[in-house]
């Protein structure tokens, strides 16, 4: 795990914008809230197994903490903030 101890997942797919928006969107309140990104590409990395790539496909991105999903599809501010409100 990263220095910082709190790190995001984004399941993406390259070309995908709805990814970009939300990674630039978690870039920005990176440094305020204190996590590190992790990016996973849902079709090529060798960690992702097929039950996840079978979940997450009609939903991504997908940001998860801790193991659990954050939210879906749409940057959701309010849910990363709670999310790591309840490990601090």
């Amino acid at each position: 795990m990263s220095i910082l101890s709190k790190e995001l997942i984004v399941y993406y797919r390259d070309g995908c914008h709805l990814c970009e928006e939300v990674i630039d969107s978690l870039t920005d309140l990176q440094q305020e809230l204190k996590y590190e990104i992790k990016q996973i590409d849902l079709d090529h990395d060798p960690q992702v197994t097929e039950q996840m790539r079978k979940q997450y496909t009609a939903d991504i991105p997908v940001v998860t903490y801790q193991d659990e999903v954050i939210f879906y599809h749409f940057f959701d501010e309010i849910a990363v903030r709670q999310a790591l409100a309840k490990n601090t």
